[in-house]
């Protein structure tokens, strides 16, 4: 029988560390994903998130409510990330950009260059936009987990995700 978030939590507190790796491999997969997609790096994504866990591990007590762990967690990941986007800016020139064609031999170098200009294009968004688009359209998750991950209502995360497809659109300049 798998042990709820809660449980485990009280077993990490009770001094048995062994059970918080549990709450690692439970969580490491899906918001892995998510920090790739908002740092656009997995290596930097892997120390946001190994990061995070340690931070989590540290402050385990004050988590004041053990079942919503993985809102808890996500938070401190959120973090994490915003932290690295601001230590890390890359520019590259949008304009360069253009769609590739599959007609063409160098179709799939067009496709990495484009995914760079779309990578870019990402970093320009607020972190709040990005995350908002990249839980959304990334992660697919629905308004209401949003919410509950961000603690940010639904309407407001409707604006944000909107707000960041139109800075993208005048970002790219209709290239896309």
């Amino acid at each position: 029988m798998a042990l709820n978030d809660a449980a485990i939590v009280a077993r990490v507190l009770a001094g048995d560390s062994d059970a918080y790796r549990v709450l690692v491999e439970r969580y490491r997969a899906e918001f892995g994903r998510y920090a790739v997609a908002v740092l656009g790096d997995s290596d930097a994504a892997a120390d946001a998130i190994q990061e995070a866990f340690i931070r989590a591990y540290d402050g385990l007590a004050s988590c004041r409510e053990p079942e919503r762990f993985g809102s808890w967690f996500f938070r401190i990941l959120q973090n994490q990330c915003r932290n690295a986007l601001a230590r890390v800016r890359k520019t590259v020139d949008v304009a360069d950009a253009d769609p590739a064609s599959p007609h063409r031999t160098d179709a799939l170098v067009e496709q990495a260059e484009l995914a760079a200009v779309l990578e870019t294009a990402l970093g320009a968004l607020t972190a709040e936009q990005r995350e908002a688009l990249v839980l959304k359209h990334v992660e697919g998750r629905s308004y209401e987990e949003m919410s509950q991950l961000l603690g940010v209502g639904v309407d407001a995360l409707k604006m944000r995700v909107h707000r960041a497809r139109d800075a993208l659109r005048e970002i790219l300049g209709g290239r896309l």
